[in-house]
C-alpha cells in the first residue's frame, strides 16, 4: 500500500520517511504532493492506500481539497493537522482506517455470499418442487419422465451441497 500525503508543511518529506518506517512492511512507501496541483495528478498516476490531507490545506482550499476526495478513488481519506500530529500518531490512525476498511469488507462479502447462498437456495428448491410436481403428472410420457427424474436428482445434489456449504452454517 502507498500513502500520499498533501501539505504544504516543511520537512513533509521527512514525515513520509518515519511515517513509511513506523507503518514497516503494511507501507510501500509515502509520497509527498504539496497541494492540490501535484496532489490530483498523484492520484491519478498511482492507486494510494490512504490519502493523508493536512487541515490548513482544507482550510485554505476548500474546493481544493474536495478534488482531492474526488479523486483519491478508493483510499481512505484521513484529515489530520500536521502541524499537531506527530509520525506516531498518523501511524495510529492511518492503522485503524485500514483495518477499519478490511472489516467493512470482510463484512460485505459475507453479506454478498449469504445473499447468493440464499437465492441459490431458492432457486433450486423451487426447481426441485417444480420437477418433482410434473413427475407426479400421469400423462407424461416415459422418455419425459426420464429426463424429469434427472433434473429433479441433480436439483436434490445441488440442494445437498448448498446446504453443506459454509456460508449455510449459522456463526458462533
Amino acid at each position: 500500500m502507498k500513502i500520499l500525503m498533501v501539505t504544504g508543511m516543511e520537512g513533509a518529506e521527512n514525515c513520509a520517511a518515519i511515517l513509511a518506517k513506523l507503518l514497516g512492511s503494511d507501507c510501500d512507501g509515502c509520497e509527498v504532493a504539496q497541494g492540490r496541483k501535484s496532489a490530483i495528478p498523484a492520484l491519478k498516476r498511482t492507486e494510494f492506500a490512504a490519502v493523508v490531507v493536512d487541515e490548513a490545506i482544507i482550510d485554505t482550499d476548500a474546493p481544493g481539497a474536495e478534488l482531492i476526495w474526488e479523486n483519491a478513488g478508493l483510499a481512505i481519506p484521513v484529515q489530520v493537522n500536521f502541524a499537531l500530529t506527530g509520525a506516531q500518531r498518523l501511524a495510529r490512525e492511518i492503522r485503524m482506517a485500514l483495518h477499519r476498511r478490511e472489516r467493512e469488507r470482510a463484512l460485505a462479502r459475507e453479506a454478498a455470499a449469504a445473499a447468493m447462498d440464499s437465492e441459490l437456495k431458492s432457486t433450486v428448491a423451487g426447481l426441485l418442487l417444480h420437477s418433482q410436481l410434473a413427475l407426479a403428472d400421469r400423462e407424461i410420457s416415459q422418455p419425459l419422465k426420464e429426463k424429469l427424474r434427472l433434473v429433479a436428482d441433480l436439483a436434490g445434489s445441488l440442494r445437498e451441497q448448498l446446504a453443506s456449504h459454509p456460508t449455510s452454517q449459522p456463526r458462533m
